[in-house]
């Protein structure tokens, strides 16, 4: 990933993936509890990468393992939960564009706990952004409710948990192989995460129905290609590009997330068309390469 288009490539791929994840939550939750799709998603997650990482773990190194285990924690296992457990109340595209609220969160904490510097054009891209989020959460009714805005905090605290992720991994894990840093994550989260299962009351669930079924199919193709593919590529992505850049996917999402949730009934209007359009060019604005002074001649 050493030309600027491969970044790009990887990024809207991550927004795709990603920006499907939420209506996969959503079809998950019709047969499981958030506790069971919470853990099967870490779970199937962790034997694949176990599978295609086995190889590479041991590039892990003494120095690595304490961000490692935060990284597992604050960048997996808390936000994991959390999606689950808001989609209970909110639809899967209002939780996608909470979650845009990730690159804000990004630049923040990089900038008053990690010690990162920014350039202004970043911030006016950042609150572009988020006027762009601000009107797609406006234009949905689905936050009216206020047991629904509770569990929207649930969102917020996931994407400060993202953030915070991200600027670790660039930070402390930068020189981490992508692929062994996204298994250890995981091999970290076993032994929590079966704890969960083993008291979410999965074995005395019905499997035999139908919608268990789609249930089951939706959860293992977002662990195996959504989680386990997409934390390979994403700390790929934050090793070679600033986590202001590689947090922008979370601006990208929404779009992908709102046209799958249209299709799937629920409600999409003329402004939220128009906030997803506002996101790009916040996006655009983040990403602008600085054009170079002009050379001024003193010889005249």
């Amino acid at each position: 990933m050493k030309k600027p288009e491969s970044k790009w490539i990887v990024l809207i791929f991550l927004s795709l993936v990603w920006g499907s994840s939420f209506i996969l939550i959503k079809k998950g939750l019709l047969a499981l509890t958030p506790m069971q799709l919470g853990a099967l998603r870490i779970l199937i997650s962790a034997s694949f990468l176990l599978v295609v990482g086995i190889g590479r773990i041991h590039h892990l190194k003494k120095r690595h393992v304490k961000y490692v285990l935060l990284s597992s924690f604050i960048g997996v296992f808390i936000p994991t939960f959390l999606f689950a457990f808001a989609q209970t109340k909110i639809n899967s595209s209002i939780a996608s564009i909470l979650n845009s609220m990730t690159p804000l969160n990004t630049l923040l904490l990089g900038v008053f706990v990690f010690g990162m510097g920014f350039q202004k054009r970043q911030l006016w891209g950042v609150f572009v952004g988020l006027i762009g989020a601000t009107i797609l959460i406006l234009s949905g009714s689905d936050l009216t409710d206020a047991g629904q805005l509770e569990f929207s905090f649930f969102i917020v605290v996931a994407s400060a948990c993202y953030a915070a992720d991200f600027n670790i991994i660039k930070k402390y894990l930068f020189d981490l192989d992508p692929i062994a840093l996204a298994t250890w994550n995981f091999i970290f989260l076993i032994l929590p995460t079966g704890l969960v299962f083993l008291f979410s009351d999965f074995f005395q669930t019905d499997w035999t129905t139908p919608q268990m079924g789609r249930s089951l199919l939706a959860i293992t193709f977002l662990a195996i290609v959504g989680t386990g593919v997409g934390k390979i590529l994403f700390n790929r992505l934050i090793q070679v590009s600033s986590p202001i850049f590689s947090s922008s996917v979370t601006y990208l999402m929404p779009i992908v997330s709102v046209l799958l949730g249209g299709l799937d009934g629920e409600k999409l209007n003329v402004y939220q068309i128009v906030g997803g359009l506002v996101v790009l060019i916040g996006v655009y604005l983040t990403h602008k390469k600085k054009l170079p002074e002009p050379v001024v001649d003193s010889s005249s």
